[in-house]
């Protein structure tokens, strides 16, 4: 009988919050799935990990942006996280660059996102100019 994901997810999220080695916890990750012939839910799987984490307290958020963020950015960010996310115990902000975005960041979260670049600001006014 095949173990459903969330179970798969859970058991690997704790295990995440019981070691700091990221290195074996992936290695481990990568040959369960291979073992059972799951790699292609990867992605699912990865998503509910950070999703049991925010549940227990760990929040991971990456941060969209077109430059590296700035101490006084990465500060804004985790009180915005810490607002969105009260029982928070830890914030973990990653960073991946993107040369679309004009300016401003995006958060992505495991099952949310919350846009704050230029880009999405501008097609909001776009849009109620439109409706005027």
């Amino acid at each position: 009988m095949k173990t459903p994901r969330h179970q798969i997810a859970a058991a690997l999220a704790r295990r995440s919050l019981a070691t700091a080695d990221s290195q074996t916890l992936a290695a481990e990750i990568a040959a369960f799935l291979l073992d059972e012939h799951r790699t292609s839910e990867l992605n699912s799987l990865l998503r509910d990990v950070s999703q049991y984490r925010a549940d227990h307290g760990i929040v991971e958020v990456v941060a969209v942006s077109a430059f590296d963020l700035l101490d006084n950015v990465r500060a804004d960010i985790t009180a915005q996280v810490r607002e969105m996310f009260p029982e928070s115990r830890e914030i973990i902000i990653s960073q991946r660059l993107d040369d679309n975005i004009i300016g401003g960041v995006r958060l992505e979260f495991p099952n949310q996102q919350l846009d704050l670049s230029v880009r999405s600001k501008l097609n909001r006014l776009k849009q109620l100019t439109n409706h005027a």
